[in-house]
């Protein structure tokens, strides 16, 4: 369940992907346009971290990364790092389910980093929340 897009040497199309993504496809859709057009990202297809990880969806702007976004049967997850402060701030307006990831977050610097996986509208609003902080950063 929620095997990735493994192999190295088949570098899949973004529509490959979201077919991938099965019944969260349009969620995937839906949060790729989201940050090219609402941010400016640039998105570049993948496969950063190795066989782990998988193919996935880099959303850049300016050169800096915003988040990965890897295609999952049936799901997919994003992998995005924010500041404890930035956590923090919007912590209480989020489900239990995304608090906690938060709280399981892996330590970076003054905050750390989340692998979160979207199953269900729910799942993409919190992201979305997550990724707007991260997007609207000076």
């Amino acid at each position: 369940m929620y095997e990735r897009m493994l192999d190295r040497q088949a570098a899949p199309t973004i529509e490959e992907m979201t077919e991938f993504c099965g019944e969260n496809a349009e969620r995937f859709r839906s949060l790729n346009k989201w940050l090219t057009t609402s941010f400016l990202t640039q998105q570049k297809i993948v496969f950063p971290y190795g066989n782990h990880y998988g193919w996935g969806v880099a959303h850049k702007k300016k050169n800096k990364l915003i988040c990965n976004i890897f295609a999952e049967d049936n799901a997919f997850s994003v992998m995005i790092r924010l500041s404890d402060k930035e956590y923090e701030s919007i912590y209480d307006q989020l489900q239990q389910y995304t608090q906690d990831y938060i709280d399981k977050k892996y330590p970076c610097g003054d905050g750390g980093w989340i692998h979160y996986r979207i199953t269900c509208e729910e799942h993409l609003n919190d992201i979305q929340k997550l990724l707007l902080i991260k997007c609207l950063r000076k």
